[in-house]
C-alpha cells in the first residue's frame, strides 16, 4: 500500500478494534448474567464461571464483528468523507478502487479471522463448555447436598447440611438411610468432603456419630473420628457425554459417521451448520462493501449523509436477518444452502456496484445560450 492508502487503512482499523471490542464486552457481560447460575446454584468457582464465559466468546465474535466493522466504517469513511479528504483523494487522481482497497484489506482480513474462528476456534471452545457443563452436571457434590435443604438423592436416602464453603468441605451434616431389611441408620457429622477411594466415589465424615435401628428394633450408637460412607450405589451413570452439532469440527460435519443414527437423522442439519461456517466470514465483505456504498456510493453533500446511512443501514439488518433465516431453512432442505452464499454475495455486489456508478452525460445544457447567427 501506498502512504495514503496506509493512512486510509489505519483510519478504519481504530474505529474497528473499538467497536469490536465494546460489542464484545457487552455480549460478555449478557453471557455472564445468563450464567450466573454458576455460581450461585451449582457453586462452582470463579475460575469455573469465568472459564464458561471466555470460552463463548469465538462464537461471539463471529456474530459481532460484521456489525462491529460495518459500524466502524460507516464512522470511520464519514469523518473522513465530510472533512473532503476522500475528495482530495480523489482530486490528486486516484481511481475509485485504490480509494476504497484499504476498506476491502481490512474487510478481507476480518473475514479470514472469522473464517478461522468457524473452522477451528469455535468448535474448540464449544467442547470445552459442553465437557465443563458435563462434569458440573456430574459433580456429586452439587448433586448430593443444597445447603440449608433436604435433599433425596436416592431412594431412601435423605440428606441435609448446614453449608458447603468453597472448598466443597460440607459443614453440619445429617444422613438418614432407610435399609431394604427394615433398618435404618442416621449419621451426624461435623464436616464431611466427597473424594474417590479405588477410583470409587465416597463421602468422608469426621467428628460425628450414627445411630442404627434393626429390624428388631435394637439400637447401636458409634462415635467416630472419621467415617467413610460409599456412594458408588448412589452415582452409578450411565450418561455419556454428547457433542452437539454446533460443537463439531468441519470435516465431522460435511462428513459425518453415517454408522451412528443420530448423525444420519442429523445429516441436514450438520450440513446446514457447515455450509454457515463457511458462510458467515463472507458478511464482513458485505457489510464493508455496504457501508463504502453509503458514504461513497452518492454523490458529496456538505449536509451530511444522515438519510443515506440511515438507509443502508436499515437494508444491512435485513440482509443479516435475512442470512440466519435462510440458515434456519436449511435445517430442512440441503439445496438452500446455496442461498447462505448468495445473500452476501449479492449484497457485496450492490455495495460495490453503488460505489462504480457514476452517471455520465453526453451533453451539458448551458444556460440561454444560442447557435451562432441566431441574430436576425
Amino acid at each position: 500500500m501506498r502512504l495514503i492508502e496506509r493512512y486510509l487503512f489505519r483510519q478504519l482499523v481504530g474505529p474497528t478494534i473499538l467497536a469490536t471490542a465494546a460489542l464484545a464486552a457487552l455480549a460478555l457481560l449478557a453471557r455472564s448474567l445468563s450464567e450466573f447460575d454458576i455460581l450461585v446454584e451449582q457453586r462452582q468457582t470463579a475460575l469455573i464461571f469465568a472459564k464458561m464465559i471466555l470460552l463463548a466468546l469465538p462464537q461471539l465474535l463471529n456474530i459481532i464483528m460484521p456489525v462491529a466493522l460495518f459500524v466502524a466504517a460507516l464512522v470511520a469513511l464519514n469523518r473522513l468523507h465530510t472533512e473532503q479528504e476522500i475528495v482530495v483523494c480523489f482530486a490528486g487522481g486516484m481511481s475509485r478502487w485504490r480509494v476504497i482497497s484499504p476498506a476491502m484489506r481490512l474487510a478481507v482480513f476480518a473475514a479470514l479471522i472469522s473464517l478461522a474462528l468457524g473452522l477451528w476456534a469455535q468448535p474448540w471452545s464449544a467442547r470445552l463448555i459442553r465437557e465443563t457443563a458435563f462434569d458440573m452436571k456430574t459433580d456429586l457434590a452439587s448433586t448430593l447436598v443444597r445447603p440449608g435443604e433436604f435433599t433425596e438423592p436416592g431412594p431412601g436416602l435423605t440428606v441435609y447440611a448446614q453449608s458447603i464453603d468453597r472448598d466443597n468441605l460440607i459443614k453440619n451434616l445429617f444422613i438418614h438411610q432407610e435399609k431394604p431389611n427394615g433398618g435404618s441408620v442416621t449419621y451426624t457429622a461435623r464436616e464431611g468432603v466427597i473424594a474417590k477411594r479405588n477410583d470409587l466415589p465416597v463421602l468422608i465424615m469426621r467428628k460425628g456419630s450414627n445411630q442404627e435401628f434393626s429390624s428388631a428394633g435394637v439400637l447401636n450408637y458409634l462415635s467416630f473420628e472419621e467415617y467413610v460412607f460409599d456412594l458408588s450405589t448412589l452415582f452409578q451413570s450411565d450418561e455419556l457425554l454428547h457433542y452437539k452439532i454446533a460443537d463439531r469440527y468441519p470435516h465431522e460435519l460435511f462428513f459425518p459417521d453415517m454408522t451412528q443414527d443420530w448423525e444420519q437423522h442429523n445429516r441436514v442439519k450438520m450440513l446446514a451448520e457447515g455450509h454457515s461456517r463457511l458462510a458467515s466470514p463472507l458478511y464482513n465483505i458485505a457489510m464493508m462493501a455496504m457501508a463504502l456504498a453509503a458514504v461513497i456510493g452518492g454523490s458529496f453533500s456538505r449536509m451530511g449523509y444522515g438519510k443515506r446511512i440511515a438507509a443502508v443501514g436499515a437494508a444491512a439488518a435485513v440482509v443479516r436477518i435475512m442470512g440466519f433465516g435462510v440458515q434456519a431453512a436449511c435445517d430442512d432442505q440441503v439445496w438452500l444452502n446455496v442461498m447462505q452464499y448468495l445473500v452476501p454475495i449479492a449484497a457485496t455486489w450492490w455495495g460495490l456496484a453503488q460505489v462504480f456508478r457514476q452517471k455520465i452525460r453526453r451533453y451539458v445544457p448551458i444556460g440561454g445560450a444560442q447557435p451562432l447567427g441566431g441574430l436576425s
